[in-house]
């Protein structure tokens, strides 16, 4: 059980990565974008464009890094809820297991009693 929790705590560790590779990809645009505009040294209406093009291939750059991001997310989720369903099925079996070999143990102690009084009985009438 201790190597699913560790197995679960690595797979957030790399969910926490993935997302902050996300955060630096869209702090190093914006930072890329602003130095841009202070040192250009070109006319206005060229900066301008050289700006709007810049934002756009930040925004689709953007746009893909979240859809992979959401893809490989959602991938994990589903892998990791399948692990939880094999390990639920697992833990159901064996509480199952235990529940038979219980109720055996009591079965055998209820009928070793049994045949104690049977015993008993037969000895005080004899």
């Amino acid at each position: 059980m201790n190597t699913n929790n560790q197995e679960f705590e690595n797979k957030q560790e790399k969910s926490g990565s993935i997302l902050s590779l996300f955060t630096g990809l869209v702090i190093g645009g914006l930072v890329g974008a602003g130095t841009m505009l202070l040192m250009a040294p070109q006319p206005g209406e060229k900066t301008r464009a050289e700006l709007k093009d810049g934002v756009s291939d930040l925004r689709n750059r953007t746009t893909e890094t979240v859809n992979d991001t959401l893809t490989q997310v959602k991938s994990k989720a589903n892998q990791i809820k399948a692990e939880v369903q094999v390990k639920a099925k697992d833990l159901g079996q064996q509480g199952q297991d235990l529940l038979v070999k219980q109720l055996d143990h009591v079965s055998q102690a209820a009928e070793a009693g049994k045949k104690a009084l049977q015993s008993s009985a037969n000895h005080n009438v004899v």
